[in-house]
């Protein structure tokens, strides 16, 4: 499976690192990939809880002080039209299953597609990253939820562990690791897993994904051993 080389993508594993406030890490990188004076925000992943209303503050203070215009897609009477006219699109993170479920239920998803498709920017974090992959098998969240299918938007040939974490060996905790849980989803599925650790990110443009970021990425493929790479090969 190729990379559809009109695809422009940013999937990021989180949209805040410790100690810096909401996307005060990547911003920079974020407004300049995104290329536009305004960005349509898709909150239904609903962190904590939270309404459209109070999730979108966040990306609008942020892309603000930019002089970036933010619009939430719960704003629009018709989300359709909105994301067919929109100039560059964010999806923020929260619960993965509540977001794709909700996409479903507003038959949102071909749109997002189409749009992607056409070239319009789309940024993700956290589960907006998550269904940027094949599907959401591997997201960290609870199925609070159940979407009719937990096939995403596929603009990757991957799946992504957005908030990946190494095993510590120093640690009391005797549950699954991340790593674990990659493994049994690899007995029944055969996509590879991008590891994506905090404050890394993945950049599509022109065909090729690039590994952005400080950090090294964890990359699992069904019967092999993982290994660590600075950067992408898909």
């Amino acid at each position: 499976m190729k990379i559809n080389p009109k695809y422009r993508v940013l999937a990021a594993s989180t949209s805040t690192v410790f100690g810096s406030s909401y996307l005060e890490y990547i911003i920079d990188d974020a407004v300049k990939f995104l290329n536009a004076n305004e960005i349509l925000f898709v909150p239904y992943a609903r962190p904590s809880g939270a309404t459209y209303d109070e999730y979108t503050e966040s990306p609008k203070k942020a892309f603000g002080q930019k002089g970036i215009k933010v619009i939430g897609l719960h704003e629009f009477d018709d989300p359709k039209e909105a994301i067919q006219k929109a100039k560059a699109i964010f999806i923020g993170g929260g619960n993965t299953f509540l977001l794709l479920k909700t996409l479903y239920e507003l038959d949102l998803i071909n749109e997002l597609k189409t749009a992607v498709s056409n070239g319009i920017p789309y940024m993700g974090t956290s589960a907006g990253s998550n269904i940027c992959g094949i599907d959401i098998g591997t997201t960290n969240d609870m199925p609070i939820v159940y979407p009719p299918s937990f096939e995403a938007l596929g603009f990757l040939p991957f799946n992504i562990n957005p908030h990946y974490l190494d095993p510590d060996p120093n640690s009391k905790h005797k549950g699954e690791t991340r790593e674990t849980r990659i493994y049994e989803f690899h007995k029944f599925n055969s996509q590879p897993v991008v590891g994506l650790r905090e404050g890394s990110w993945i950049e599509v443009k022109q065909g090729s994904a690039v590994l952005k970021g400080p950090l090294t990425a964890r990359i699992f493929r069904q019967g092999m051993e993982p290994v660590e790479v600075e950067n992408l090969r898909f």
